[in-house]
């Protein structure tokens, strides 16, 4: 490094005593800026605008993206340097935005909607939308004799209570005729959820159906011996995960816009190539199972991401009019005393363009 310097300042000794023969010193100028700006590029890193991200779970295959595109560059390559951390539920994503904690998070849209009734003119919005299909849920084992929602009276259902279908549960009871007063929550930490349900210490549990049935697998219970009631069965037609920023960062649309374009062009290459996405997060989680999240990213491109809406449209955007019936829906269930405007939980705005957005077939 000391021999490249010194051949850059010997170069432009000769240059400038060149420049002054010849009596053009506006060339000294130039190629001494050129020579300065080459010394410093290395270090240019340090200019661009820092972002902390925070997921809505653990690293595993349905979140690679982010992480194939932290680690490809892609977000550098915007002018951003991100910091992203796992969390621990949907409500716990969209608090630690709200607070400012962190700038860009990853959580249930359905969240938001009560958030931003409570805290009008504090709003946090979603800018782009990821999961145009929910995987929200609750599951039991067969063996429980639970085959129906209304089997669920009088159960003990367990959960963290920052998980998104956990939150959604009243919402899931209201459409299926059950009282969801008659339950009983056990609160769990995400480790012990799965866990539980297999040792019998609760009756059901909620979660993202990629998530708790391949996390039941991993502790031996067989799919065909599970029982899940997926709520858009159900009559909730609600979307899911989304990418959320905070009013700070809303306010600097270069910024947001350069996260969506990095974090779709990482989105795509996984999808093409899942092989991808569980490189990445092997490299946060070196204990995670290659195979079962192969199996759990598949899953969640195939029956969360890549609907015919987002093979349409794009990954990021919604159906207007599906959403505004999804805000009033969450709204009621919730009990809220109004629906918020659907522009104060979602815009298009920071959109990267469609061309940037869309899948391959």
């Amino acid at each position: 490094m000391i021999g490249a310097v010194r051949s850059v300042v010997s170069g432009l000794a000769r240059t400038r005593r060149e420049a002054l023969s010849s009596g053009i010193g506006a060339a000294l100028k130039t190629l001494a800026l050129g020579g300065a700006l080459a010394l410093v590029s290395p270090l240019s890193a340090a200019a661009q605008t820092p972002v902390k991200f925070t997921l809505d779970w653990v690293f595993q295959g349905p979140t690679s993206p982010f992480l194939v595109a932290l680690e490809k560059g892609y977000y550098k390559a915007e002018g951003l340097d991100v910091t992203m951390d796992p969390g621990q539920g949907s409500a716990g994503a969209v608090q630690r935005v709200a607070t400012g904690a962190y700038d860009i998070g990853f959580a249930d849209v359905n969240s938001l909607i009560e958030y931003n009734v409570k805290n009008a003119g504090k709003e946090i919005l979603c800018v782009f939308m990821a999961y145009d299909f929910p995987p929200f849920g609750v599951h039991a084992l067969k063996k429980s004799g639970i085959t129906k929602p209304a089997d669920l009276a009088g159960k003990k259902l367990g959960a963290p209570v920052f998980d998104a279908s956990f939150r959604l549960f009243p919402a899931f009871a209201k459409k299926v005729g059950l009282d969801a007063k008659t339950v009983t929550h056990v609160n769990l930490t995400p480790q012990l959820r799965e866990q539980s349900l297999a040792q019998g210490t609760v009756d059901f549990i909620s979660g993202h159906y990629f998530s708790s049935i391949l996390d039941l697998k991993a502790r031996g219970v067989a799919q065909a011996d599970v029982v899940s009631f997926n709520y858009s069965d159900f009559g909730m037609d609600v979307y899911g995960n989304g990418i959320i920023v905070s009013p700070e960062m809303a306010a600097k649309p270069q910024v947001v816009t350069g996260f969506l374009r990095a974090t779709a062009k990482a989105w795509k290459e996984v999808a093409a190539n899942p092989a991808l996405g569980i490189a990445a997060a092997k490299k946060r989680d070196p204990l995670i199972d290659d195979a079962l999240e192969t199996e759990r990213l598949n899953m969640s491109l195939k029956m969360n991401v890549l609907t015919p809406f987002v093979k349409e449209n794009g990954m990021g955007d919604v159906d207007p009019a599906r959403f505004a019936r999804s805000v009033v829906d969450v709204a009621d269930a919730f009990g809220l005393p109004s629906a918020p405007a659907p522009d104060k939980v979602f815009t298009s705005k920071y959109l990267p363009p469609k061309a940037e957005r869309m899948v391959a077939p």
